[in-house]
């Protein structure tokens, strides 16, 4: 096993220490996904992403997606509106802890989305999002949320 420091600087023999974020993926009924750019002052600032963050001690992660979508966007989100629909993973690195990020599909919520800490938010199609400059573990949650779209029988699930 390898040695991992944990993130008080300790090494462990826990196993590999990770850290689980979560992500959401609102949809209006005219088929438009919310982005959302991130702060310009943070890692990938400026990217665009799936709202959400990381996944705090004891909470669940639907219940820390419904905290992250109303602190970053306003939103009131209720956990069983949220679908899990996929997850991407990033490698270990020398000095940064691996990523997990489970995303979950949101057609539901009360509130109008706004950009409370990040630069904006913009509806979108999926077209346009897969154009968009994002994090690499956004690029692999756009490719599965949307990869049914570019199948051949597309049509026929739209």
């Amino acid at each position: 096993m390898v040695d991992r420091m944990a993130p008080d600087g300790k090494k462990t023999d826990m196993g590999p220490y990770w850290m689980l974020v979560v992500a959401g993926a609102l949809t209006r009924g005219d088929g438009l996904w919310l982005m959302h750019q991130r702060p310009l002052t943070k890692h990938h600032g400026g990217l665009w992403e799936f709202p959400g963050g990381k996944v705090e001690g004891t909470e669940f992660p639907s219940e820390a997606l419904c905290r992250e979508l109303k602190e970053e966007l306003g939103v009131e989100v209720e956990e069983g509106a949220c679908a899990p629909i996929g997850f991407a993973q990033s490698a270990p690195e020398e000095n940064a802890a691996p990523i997990v990020i489970l995303l979950y599909k949101i057609s539901t919520w009360d509130g109008e989305p706004e950009a409370l800490e990040g630069e904006a938010v913009r509806w979108m199609t999926p077209e346009q999002i897969h154009s968009l400059p994002k994090p690499p573990l956004d690029t692999v949650l756009c490719s599965q949320l949307f990869a049914d779209r570019d199948a051949p029988d597309a049509e026929a699930l739209r």
